[in-house]
């Protein structure tokens, strides 16, 4: 099977550190990968960048921050600026999906892994990544 550009690469966005998850071939699931620094802005596009062709990228994911009521907020916004300079930047379509409560989850999921609290930091972005991206594998096989 060949399996150029089938995998799905999901982002959740933070203004410190943006988590990064990816998908198996099969977009079955949801793996979660590492955290990129948001600043430099340079830098992260040069990790993304690799992460695309490294990982055979055909679809970045990227997280929506939206209220409870499912109306947007101030979040909302500076997420939709991030995709439009994404949208410039790579050559790969974007889409957002709904993260609601996924770093709730995941901190969660960490917290019952007994994960310490300095590690959970450098967990949690990569692991909420992977939620949001499980959500929305598991959304396209019902």
């Amino acid at each position: 099977m060949d399996t150029r550009g089938v995998r799905i690469l999901a982002l959740d966005h933070g203004t410190k550190r943006i988590g990064v998850a990816v998908s198996d071939a099969t977009k079955t699931i949801a793996t979660p990968l590492e955290y990129i620094p948001a600043q430099p802005f340079a830098a992260f596009l040069d990790r993304l960048r690799q992460l695309i062709v490294e990982r055979e990228v055909e679809l970045i994911l990227v997280g929506m921050p939206r209220n409870m009521d499912g109306s947007y907020g101030p979040a909302a916004l500076k997420v939709q600026e991030f995709v439009g300079v994404l949208k410039e930047s790579v050559a790969v379509p974007l889409e957002t999906w709904d993260e609601r409560l996924t770093s709730a989850m995941a901190n969660r999921f960490l917290i019952e892994g007994e994960v310490r609290r300095a590690k959970r930091k450098e967990k949690v972005d990569k692991m909420a990544a992977a939620i949001l991206l499980q959500s929305y594998l598991d959304s396209r096989s019902l």
